[in-house]
């Protein structure tokens, strides 16, 4: 087994800048009520992190190089679509109730700064520790899955907006494109950027180093249990209730994994 130095006051003080960052952000959310950074706190967090780490490492190798743009390109990507999605919609219908609610709007923006610090773990070690990232077929292989994640995430946010932009769409749902195929295909495009991050830093890891696969199961049990595909099967489900068509389309689409629809 290979013994690696690694700094566990990195760990540390991005759990602390991905808080305070939040906290920063949360201030001004909650003084004006308003949605629009939300969102936006979320990817520029991935984003000033993963910038960050790697521009603190002066060894930093192709790999690394690599690691932090699969991250960072990811985060501006996301970040400039939601920002322009909020400005277009006003407001989030997800946070209604919660905005108004101090306490609850805190712990969202707490939980919000220890999703980004979880997810990004593996992140974290491979460009603190004390070794250089091989980029052999594990990089390829990580690197290639998470641009397959990224291009299917960008595709489906792209073609849900623009069904949505449409005042012909304002109360249908979208099973055009990838959504014809997955009722999430976006959440399951993020899936694949994660896993195919963590893959990247495989040959690095030894002995307890793979207790950090905890980062994308943690990001893919956050999209599948929790704030992710739940509330909006249940908004759905609440707003077509009696809807044959909506029905059919749930019942022959697979939730997640783009799979031909099953006949009627």
């Amino acid at each position: 087994m290979v013994s690696l130095a690694f700094d566990p006051y990195n760990l540390v003080l991005a759990l602390i800048f991905s808080m305070v960052l939040q906290a920063v952000f949360f201030v001004f959310a909650a003084w004006l009520k308003t949605d629009k950074v939300t969102d936006l706190t979320y990817s520029l967090t991935f984003f000033l992190m993963a910038l960050g780490l790697l521009l603190n490492r002066t060894d930093a190798s192709r790999s690394h190089v690599l690691l932090a743009f699969m991250v960072i390109f990811w985060a501006f990507r996301l970040g400039s679509y939601l920002l322009r999605r909020i400005i277009f919609m006003g407001k989030d219908a997800r946070f209604d109730g919660i905005r108004e609610n101090f306490f609850s709007f805190l712990l969202f923006w707490f939980f919000q700064g220890l999703t980004v610090w979880v997810t990004m773990l593996p992140v974290i070690f491979a460009l603190s520790v004390d070794r250089a990232l091989p980029s052999g077929t594990a990089m390829s292989i990580g690197s290639g899955i998470w641009l397959v994640g990224l291009i299917i995430e960008s595709v489906a946010d792209q073609q849900k907006f623009n069904f949505k932009s449409k005042e012909e769409n304002k109360d249908r749902w979208i099973d055009s494109g990838l959504w014809k195929y997955s009722r999430h295909p976006n959440y399951f495009g993020e899936m694949l950027v994660w896993w195919g991050i963590f893959i990247s830093t495989v040959p690095i890891l030894a002995g307890w180093n793979w207790a950090l696969i905890i980062g994308p199961i943690f990001i893919c049990c956050i999209l599948l249990f929790f704030s992710g595909i739940p509330p909006l099967e249940r908004k759905y489900a609440e707003r077509y209730k009696g809807n044959s068509e909506f029905e059919n389309y749930r019942k022959r689409t697979s939730l997640l994994i783009p799979w031909p629809p099953a006949r009627s």
